[in-house]
């Protein structure tokens, strides 16, 4: 896999005739990146430019060397939007079966069957593969779209919030996910505005008001300051008295 599996250059997104990315321009390779800042900030529309979903004004975005949004990614970069984006009259089963015909799921090692037994495995719903998503409780439904974003095994995942409304133990496992994931050679962007995520990150960017104001490891953005809370709003106070 390519370094630089990710590559934005000079990004600029208007939305409601207001600027929710301004001049955005950033590498992300293989690894679990976080990227962290207050709801509002440009998150969501920045990962949605990201797979091709976003309308810019200007700027570009390649994944794996191809232009966001392009047909031959659609199964090499899985997605997870805020809002779990599965159907809630189907049960966790017939969803990945449905959404795994949609991408054109196959998989040579046992077929269609395997991936969806590996996708379920990995969220930790197999208690629940027969249960209608729409009885589900807000963080298995969650846990189900994830599920989606991992049929076919996707070289990139592109994660919205995914761990918001999990218990501790889920957000914890979850995490782990996310680091074996990376261990195998993938590239994995979660983002989140809970700052205490930020320490589970091998590359942590901090964004505020449409633009990146931090990048680098949790511990040089933290350098001597208590936490990355504490980090970030230095950051942000910094910027003011400039």
């Amino acid at each position: 896999m390519m370094n630089n599996v990710i590559a934005i250059q000079d990004l600029h997104v208007v939305r409601g005739g207001r600027e929710a990315l301004r001049s955005v321009s950033l590498d992300v390779g293989p690894g679990v990146t976080g990227l962290l800042g207050p709801s509002g900030c440009g998150k969501s529309t920045l990962m949605r430019a990201i797979v091709g979903v976003q309308i810019v004004r200007s700027g570009g975005v390649e994944i794996l060397g191809r232009p966001a949004g392009s047909k031959p990614l659609r199964d090499r970069v899985g997605y997870v939007t805020q809002a779990a984006s599965v159907y809630d009259d189907l049960s966790v089963s017939e969803n990945l079966r449905f959404f795994a015909r949609v991408l054109g799921v196959q998989r040579i090692d046992g077929g269609l069957d395997r991936a969806i037994d590996e996708a379920i495995t990995a969220v930790d719903l197999d208690g629940y593969r027969d249960q209608v998503v729409g009885n589900l409780s807000g963080g298995q439904r969650s846990r189900a779209s994830l599920a989606v974003a991992l049929l076919g095994d996707p070289e990139v995942l592109i994660l919205d919030e995914p761990t918001v409304g999990l218990d501790p133990v889920l957000r914890r496992d979850l995490w782990a996910l996310f680091h074996r994931l990376a261990d195998a050679g993938k590239a994995v962007l979660v983002s989140s505005h809970v700052m205490d995520e930020a320490e589970r990150c091998d590359r942590l960017l901090l964004m505020r008001d449409g633009r990146i104001i931090a990048d680098g490891t949790p511990a040089e953005i933290r350098g001597d300051a208590r936490d990355i809370e504490d980090a970030f709003l230095r950051i942000v106070e910094g910027e003011a008295v400039a």
